[in-house]
């Protein structure tokens, strides 16, 4: 009989440990590998370096790399388990029973981990536009920025209180900041990629070396696309110091060789008057109509429709690809010679003979199709600056200046354009007010396709007295919401779902999203010296949280159990609880507070039914809240019928 109670301390109740998977991995590989340290599980360094050889082993100082104070630290945060939970707010949510898409508000950090489980390996395609480094302070939850004074200590700069050197070295301390932040968050997202999934990063010019170097390092430098070039303004600030900045980067790597490759745009098809009208930098003579191949031998004469208009003649009647030419014909082509010399022959009564492999046609063509993208992205290619992108966002939601910098909705298009398709997920853990999820509907809208979004924003405050961030509180006030940047994501994706929802020609399937906010579990851990004995004692009884609902303690199962957040649920109620079916029957949770002997019959027999209507393919774990069974007999029967009638195994939690 299988019957489990999860505890705070199961590995079930927390986020993926990464650290046991490439443990998992390398024993799998090198079975000798690991062994029994004195901690528990082990790697013996010394078998690795008889696997691998003595010279491929190092931890000197003297290796390639980018290193920085902090970064053994910020490895192992990103390896750390979340023992956190992301609680449902349906209230905040559009279309919660039908959408796909996720706004999570919470430290992205945290966020990443708890959807190690659900998502790992599941999303085509992350676009992220970090704060950049501009020099300032930086401060964020899992702020690793240390004091000058330490950082100078640490340096080396700073001896018993006393400079050592002249000048401090502030710079170092800056990018320690930035990159002990953006380190365990790259090092997460590429396990959440698919393997043929790619990672966009927007960066300016400050932290650009580290950032690739980082991503290197990460990915791996075989897994490098390009650094494109973004024409983010076409009018620079004219009092620039050094140049006058027009361009920021997107720094671009796929998760494996095995990506398809990055497609552009389709180009839209050209007139032959288009072409007409286009420069010739060989000064090749253009002609008005279009050149069947094949012709042997033509004669040109000045035309009738104006100087650069020149009739030709066939010498004889011609069948070119099943279509008969008889004279006269007009050909449109490019000609070597130059203009105004062809017409000085031909005014001059001179028959010019020329044979048709040597014109070179111009046509109109039906489609360009799709082209592997340039490293250059502007207006060529269809997208637009931050300038645009601010007048959106304005248009959008009623007052200027709420939000700050922008990106280009044409510029997300085009990223997700190039690489997602139906049913694709697109995750942006750096969410902002919103572009990428914005984007990826109207993507959808433009070719019927069902991507979905995944972002992820901090509730990072607003205040009505900061002059950068007045608008976007006042904005907040206006509609009775918190201050904070989270509100003004979820607003955007409402309002840009209603519009589009509305504009849609052919109906846009999913202008919704679901918000989930980061919190601590809905599971109190064992912790008699924060409470006092007697108050854990009592805690170990009721273990779930004061005041969380089933619902939270529901998605916190399936967040646990590696299930999407988004999975359909059926909520029944057999004989006097209420069950809740998960993903047509994988799981099935009863979370009511009290189950007596009565309760057994008809709910087990309830469920027993369910079951074979859903028809799930594998396994049905049942899962119930153990403080419920009103004694231990009660909770052993439960478990033996289900288990009898192929339901199983049971938890409870």
């Amino acid at each position: 009989m299988a019957m489990e109670k999860l505890s705070a301390g199961n590995p079930e109740t927390r986020s993926a440990d990464l650290v046991q998977e490439n443990i998992d991995r390398l024993k799998t590989l090198f079975p000798d590998l690991v062994t029994e340290g004195p901690d528990g599980t082990a790697v013996n360094v010394d078998v690795l370096k008889a696997l691998i050889g003595d010279e491929t082993v190092t931890d000197c100082d003297e290796k390639y790399g980018l290193n920085w104070h902090g970064k053994r630290r910020a490895r192992q945060l990103a390896l750390t388990p979340s023992t956190g939970t992301l609680r449902p707010a349906p209230e905040e949510s559009v279309e919660w029973d039908t959408t796909q898409n996720l706004m999570i508000e919470g430290d992205n950090l945290e966020v990443l981990k708890l959807l190690q489980k659900s998502y790992a390996g599941r999303v085509k395609l992350i676009y992220i536009d970090p704060p950049y480094n501009t020099g300032k302070d930086f401060v964020y939850p899992d702020d690793f920025r240390d004091s000058i004074a330490n950082y100078l200590e640490v340096t080396g700069q700073l001896e018993g209180g006393h400079r050592a050197l002249s000048d401090a070295e502030v710079g170092g301390r800056v990018h320690t900041a930035w990159l002990n932040m953006m380190y365990p968050r790259l090092r997460l997202a590429r396990s959440i990629l698919r393997q043929d999934g790619y990672i966009f990063v927007s960066i300016d010019h400050n932290e650009l070396p580290s950032l690739v170097q980082m991503l290197r390092e990460i990915f791996g430098e075989e897994n490098e696309i390009e650094i494109f070039s973004w024409v983010r303004t076409r009018t620079p600030a004219a009092l620039s110091i050094k140049t006058k900045t027009v361009t920021e980067y997107i720094v671009c790597f796929q998760r494996s060789a095995s990506s398809d490759r990055l497609l552009g745009i389709e180009k839209p098809a050209q007139s032959a008057n288009t072409l007409l009208n286009q420069s010739n930098p060989l000064r090749e003579l253009v002609f008005p109509s279009g050149t069947p191949a094949g012709f042997e031998d033509c004669e040109l004469r000045p035309g009738k429709y104006g100087s650069n208009s020149y009739d030709v003649e066939l010498l004889e009647t011609a069948e070119v690809r099943g279509r008969v030419f008889t004279t006269p014909v007009r050909l449109r082509a490019r000609f070597r010679w130059s203009q105004s010399y062809l017409a000085e022959q031909l005014n001059n009564g001179v028959v010019v003979r020329i044979a048709t492999k040597k014109l070179l046609p111009s046509y109109e063509k039906a489609s360009y199709g799709r082209e592997a993208l340039p490293n250059l992205i502007d207006d060529s290619v269809g997208v637009g600056t931050n300038e645009q992108a601010g007048a959106e966002v304005a248009e959008l939601l009623g007052a200027k200046g709420i939000v700050s910098f922008p990106k280009p909705l044409s510029l997300l298009r085009y990223l997700v354009a190039s690489c997602t398709g139906d049913h694709d997920i697109v995750l942006d853990f750096f969410a902002g007010s919103g572009t990428t999820g914005h984007a990826v509907l109207e993507q959808n809208q433009l070719d019927g396709a069902h991507r979905r979004y995944v972002l992820v924003q901090l509730p990072t405050p607003l205040s009505i007295d900061d002059k950068e961030q007045a608008a976007a509180a006042a904005f907040c006030d206006s509609l009775q919401l918190p201050r904070n940047l989270a509100e003004i994501t979820k607003e955007r994706l409402r309002r840009a779902g209603r519009r589009l929802k509305h504009d849609s020609s052919h109906g846009l399937r999913d202008s919704g999203f679901r918000v989930f906010k980061l919190d601590a579990s809905n599971v109190r851990a064992w912790d008699p010296a924060g409470e006092g004995l007697e108050e854990a004692l009592r805690g170990s009884v009721e273990h779930v949280v004061p005041e969380r609902s089933m619902s939270d303690l529901l998605y916190e199962v399936l967040l646990k159990r590696g299930l999407e957040l988004t999975v359909p649920i059926e909520t029944r109620v057999l004989g006097k609880q209420k069950v809740s079916s998960v993903g047509l029957g994988v799981l099935m949770v009863c979370l009511e507070d009290r189950l007596d002997q009565g309760d057994v019959d008809s709910l087990c027999r309830g469920l027993v039914e369910w079951r074979k209507e859903l028809g799930p393919a594998g396994a049905t774990v049942c899962v119930f809240r153990d403080s419920a069974f009103e004694n231990d007999v009660v909770k052993t029967n439960m478990a033996a019928i289900l288990e009898q009638h192929g339901l199983g195994p049971m938890r409870t939690i």
